[in-house]
């Protein structure tokens, strides 16, 4: 069965709403307990950021909720230009870095691996490790992820030994069962929780929350000797 084992301990899925581009939005991350920001550095994409504005949503962020940068491809000058003007505490790549070239910034980082046909359990035991964690998100040619489609869970190894962050079409509807099936450590979640593109619904980026947070209280239930 190739999936993530449950833990062995209490655990909490940690959560991060993903594309944000307005301060009002950056808010209600906040106050609906997710843990983390992404805000989107990539031109193409239709949740992209300028510094300036990722600047303002940054200084409207509390404590303790961390403020996560997505790069593409992104020319190592440009992602030092966004560090000096934007507090970020964690990169994240999801193009074709090499290891090399996400350690340069001497800044922790997840690494986006789309899951291809041809990714399997040896490539994602070895791949990136140095980051933080791996994200796994769908594959979808010519694209870097925020499609909303969602690859097969199945395809995750039950022994990776490495945390893994799950995206790829995850929304209020099926998140529970993602936690329930594939026990991440976190999830990662942009357009299941929007209006429109860019623009998040308060209402579903709580709901979605809510039940992430009720999907590891019936995990833990199930698993307690």
């Amino acid at each position: 069965m190739t999936r993530q084992q449950p833990p062995q301990h209490p655990h909490r899925t940690r959560i991060k709403i993903c594309g944000i581009t307005r301060i009002e939005d950056a808010r209600a991350v906040v106050d609906s307990g997710a843990d983390a920001i992404g805000l989107v550095f990539y031109p193409r994409s239709p949740r992209a950021v300028s510094i300036a504005q990722a600047a303002k949503i940054a200084a409207a962020v509390a404590p303790f909720v961390t403020l996560v940068g997505l790069f593409v491809n992104a020319d190592a000058e440009h992602v030092r230009e966004v560090l000096r003007q934007v507090p970020l505490g964690l990169l994240q790549f999801h193009g074709d870095e090499t290891e090399q070239q996400c350690q340069q910034f001497d800044r922790p980082y997840i690494k986006a691996i789309r899951m291809r046909p041809e990714v399997n359990r040896d490539s994602l035991s070895s791949a990136y490790p140095s980051a933080q964690a791996l994200l796994l998100d769908a594959y979808t040619p010519g694209t870097y992820g925020g499609t909303g489609e969602q690859f097969s869970w199945q395809r995750i190894p039950a022994d990776l030994g490495r945390p893994v962050i799950l995206a790829g079409g995850l929304h209020v509807g099926n998140v529970a069962n993602a936690i329930a099936r594939v026990h991440p450590y976190a999830v990662d979640v942009s357009g299941g929780v929007e209006a429109d593109k860019g623009i998040k619904d308060a209402a579903q980026v709580h709901a979605f929350v809510k039940a992430a947070q009720q999907a590891d209280r019936a995990v833990q239930t199930t698993t307690l000797p």
